[in-house]
């Protein structure tokens, strides 16, 4: 498929981007997902000319990322797949909170066809009604890269940073600049609307069609949590969740994937049983590297929380547990 010269678009889920506060000053206490995405765009001087064309916007939720759910995200995948297939479509940029955008990041990454065409991820961590709000100036960038000759990935543009779906984590809970790449550093910066990249463009990711098929025609997701090894960690909450029906766990297991002896014991109880368990690690950095005769399979290098989508997606293209 040619790709598009034409239009990118902009789809909105809310935030702290399009937050409000009732003072100026107030940087924390604010509600999110006050303002419309069509109001962003207006506000932007210099939007167009970022866009190299046409740009259009819709309104996909208005709601604060802490609260993003399954629904949000299938309606945002069918969206975003019906745009990268439109070849009047150049890009494709979604406004997010920034609690879970890493997470949605990934979903996307993982059920998208982005080889031709990016989808960039833009939030803020101060309210449109800051003194020095930053979403402006973050969505300006996104729109750059969006727009960017050769672009392709699913990204997430912050503070003049770009970074990749797989390696995007959210470090801190109030700076402007709250977001990492961990080891493997960012892929490159927006400079005076310009990308400089320090890596190529990732490699096209291969999109989980089956997963698409199963978004598009189930509202029963399955059920994955996220478990966190410590000193006392026990399987007292593994074997309820096991009993509760639950269909896969995921540890943030300490250091290189150790785990407390009795929260081990459980969860090779329960996956003997059925249930899907995967072992990341609760460091920041790094990833487990795993060891001959381990007894539960790893995260593969992805955090806790993408562990858990990549579980999700594999379990929803497989038979429900009775």
């Amino acid at each position: 498929m040619q790709v598009g010269t034409g239009k990118i678009v902009v789809l909105g889920t809310g935030g702290t981007i399009a937050g409000k506060a009732a003072k100026a000053g107030d940087n924390i206490g604010y509600t999110a997902g006050q303002v419309s995405v069509g109001q962003l765009l207006e506000a932007i001087p210099g939007l167009a000319q970022a866009a190299r064309g046409r740009i259009e916007a819709e309104q996909i939720a208005q709601i604060d990322s802490k609260d993003m759910d399954f629904a949000v995200w299938r309606q945002l995948a069918h969206r975003c797949t019906q745009l990268l297939a439109d070849p009047d479509v150049r890009g494709v940029v979604v406004t997010h909170g920034t609690d879970t955008l890493e997470e949605t990041a990934w979903f996307l990454d993982s059920v998208l066809d982005t080889a031709e065409r990016p989808v960039v991820l833009a939030c803020a961590m101060r309210p449109a009604t800051a003194i020095a709000p930053d979403g402006p100036q973050n969505l300006l960038d996104a729109v750059a890269v969006a727009a960017t000759p050769g672009a392709r990935g699913v990204l997430a543009v912050v503070a003049g940073t770009i970074h990749t779906a797989r390696d995007v984590q959210k470090v801190h809970p109030y700076r402007v600049d709250a977001f990492s790449s961990g080891d493997a550093g960012p892929l490159g910066w927006v400079e005076e609307g310009a990308v400089r990249l320090a890596h190529g463009w990732p490699a096209p990711s291969v999109p989980r069609l089956d997963a698409l098929h199963h978004i598009a025609n189930t509202y029963l997701w399955p059920r994955v949590e996220v478990l966190m090894n410590h000193v006392g960690a026990d399987g007292r909450i593994v074997d309820l969740l096991v009993l509760d029906g639950v269909d896969g766990l995921v540890v943030a297991a300490t250091g290189n994937g150790t785990l407390h002896h009795a929260l081990a014991k459980a969860l090779e109880r329960a996956h003997e049983s059925g249930v899907e368990v995967r072992v990341a690690t609760r460091c920041p950095l790094g990833r487990v590297l795993p060891k001959p005769g381990d007894a539960l399979p790893h995260s593969e290098g992805l955090s806790p929380v993408k562990a858990r989508i990549s579980l999700l997606l594999d379990l929803l293209a497989r038979p429900r547990r009775p």
